[in-house]
């Protein structure tokens, strides 16, 4: 863990000095200017690293005092996106500026310089020229049109500069109003060849990724569940990554779980981040908050005559802590004539839990990539990013989550809860 944190800041100061270089130094001539700048940029360093190190471990009354880390983080994040985007055809232009500034014969450049014959005339355009001896070497005529111009270089980074922060901080500031709304409410109906007529019908809601901590307290997860009674379904899966701070710190955040609702009950799995802050106290909290903790097992819900199984493993995460999701204890051994939904946070799961003829799994854990365009680099890790995908035959569904994690920023990927209805085909 220390490596990592060593390394994690020395990362971290390297960004900023790139930063620095790019935002500051090549845009300032004063030398005054240039310490002010490295004071900004450093006291941002400062702020983002104080943040990480020990935004969780602050009183409730001071987790308002991460905000300018995580949201530095994000405008951060995007300055970096921009300038690499906007340096690429900008060192391109300067190139091709600098070589038709620069003449070139057509026959190519001579490779030596030309004897003049004693007699000539060194200048033809004037009209009185003095005779030049024998041997002697014409210098070339000064090349004009220099490729270096640093009025219009030290313009031309300052707009670049300029054009980099209002895009970082404009999609940082639509992302935090984006996180903090309330979450999208989507629909599905969901065919099941296995589900027996008269369970036709059967409503899930599923919830995600709520990250209760620093920047997600209690009015927004009043909010979340108000959202999901006023679904009515009849059973409510929560796949994982309930908390980020450990559940003591946040207890007064999680109450309003207690009155969240479901026709056939409440049902739960732990998640990457539970493990992070304590897996067995958090599974310890999440029965006090009525939340059903599914930990590699599975139970027959019964509706309307007809039945389906709801399973739920560990998460994958839990293979570090001596606590792995495991399969062939869960899903082994039930009765095949009806469905088996999965309830696995990371959408990965799928690929070993397919071989037992999952008919439909539920995840979460990739925010839908939260932050575009950190979905393309979710999607080397995940088969399935947001929402439906077919993996090894076997349907999943990935929900963008209900928070956030890190920034309270959102670019790409609104906060979701979904309320899917089981169809049966049979």
């Amino acid at each position: 863990m220390f490596v990592f944190i060593i390394i994690a800041f020395a990362i971290a100061g390297l960004i900023h000095y790139y930063l620095w270089r790019r935002l500051v130094r090549d845009t300032t001539t004063s030398r005054r200017w240039r310490w002010v700048g490295a004071a900004a940029i450093g006291g941002a360093l400062v702020t983002l690293l104080a943040t990480m190190a020990v935004g969780d471990r602050l009183p409730a009354g001071l987790r308002w005092l991460t905000l300018p880390g995580f949201v530095w983080l994000a405008v951060m994040f995007y300055l970096l996106i921009v300038l690499w985007l906007v340096e690429v055809p900008v060192l391109v232009a300067l190139r091709i500026r600098a070589r038709r500034a620069t003449p070139v014969p057509a026959d190519g450049p001579p490779e030596r310089a030309t004897p003049v014959p004693a007699g000539a005339v060194a200048d033809a355009s004037s009209e009185r020229a003095a005779p030049v001896s024998a041997g002697a070497v014409v210098d070339a005529p000064p090349v004009t049109g220099s490729d270096h111009d640093p009025g219009r270089r030290l313009l031309l980074r300052r707009g670049v500069a300029v054009t980099a922060g209002a895009v970082a901080v404009g999609l940082t500031g639509f992302g935090v109003t984006r996180a903090y709304r309330a979450p999208t409410i989507k629909r599905y109906d969901i065919p099941m060849a296995r589900l027996a007529r008269r369970a036709d019908g059967l409503r899930l809601a599923v919830l995600a990724d709520l990250h209760v901590g620093p920047l997600l307290g209690t009015g927004q997860v009043e909010r979340m569940v108000e959202i999901v009674n006023g679904l009515d379904a009849d059973v409510v899966a929560v796949v994982g990554d309930v908390v980020t701070s450990e559940p003591g710190r946040v207890r007064d955040s999680l109450v309003p779980l207690t009155r969240m609702r479901g026709r056939h009950g409440v049902f739960y799995v732990t998640g990457n981040h539970e493990y992070y802050v304590g897996a067995e106290n958090w599974t310890e909290a999440a029965a006090e908050l009525d939340l059903r903790v599914l930990r590699n097992e599975r139970v027959e819900i019964t509706h309307g005559g007809g039945a389906i199984d709801l399973a739920g493993v560990n998460d994958i995460t839990g293979a570090q802590y001596a606590d792995p999701p495991d399969y062939e204890r869960t899903l082994a051994g039930r009765d095949q004539s009806r469905p088996v939904v999965l309830m696995a946070h990371q959408p990965v799961a799928v690929h070993d839990a397919a071989p037992y003829g999952v008919d439909l799994q539920l995840s979460g854990h990739t925010h839908g990539g939260q932050m575009f365009p950190f979905d393309y680099l979710v999607g080397l890790q995940q088969p399935v990013v947001s929402g439906f995908g077919e993996v090894d035959g076997t349907p999943v569904y990935v929900t963008n989550g209900a928070g956030f994690w890190g920034p309270p920023v959102r670019v790409g990927a609104d906060p979701d809860i979904t309320l899917l209805t089981l169809r049966s085909t049979a």
